[in-house]
C-alpha cells in the first residue's frame, strides 16, 4: 500500500532524515520517502498503516502529521 503523509516543521536535510528515520520504525513500513519541497512523506507498506503509532513517531521526531 501507499500513502503520503503532509509533515509540518521540516526546513532542511537533516529534517529529511529524522523523519525517514521516524517513519520506517512504524511496523509495516518497507520504503519511504520525503519531499521537503512539497512537506510530505511517501511510505510504502505490508498493509494498512497504524496511524496512531506514525503520529506517535513523528511526533516523538519533533515535526507535526497534518
Amino acid at each position: 500500500m501507499k500513502e503520503t503523509l503532509r509533515i509540518k516543521g521540516m526546513s532542511c536535510g537533516h529534517c529529511v532524515k529524522a523523519v525517514e528515520k521516524a517513519l520506517s520504525e512504524v511496523s509495516g513500513v518497507e520504503k519511504v520517502q520525503v519531499d521537503l519541497g512539497s512537506g510530505t512523506a511517501t511510505v510504502d507498506s505490508s498493509g494498512p498503516l497504524d496511524m496512531a503509532e506514525v503520529r506517535r513517531k513523528i511526533e516523538k521526531a519533533g515535526y507535526e502529521l497534518v
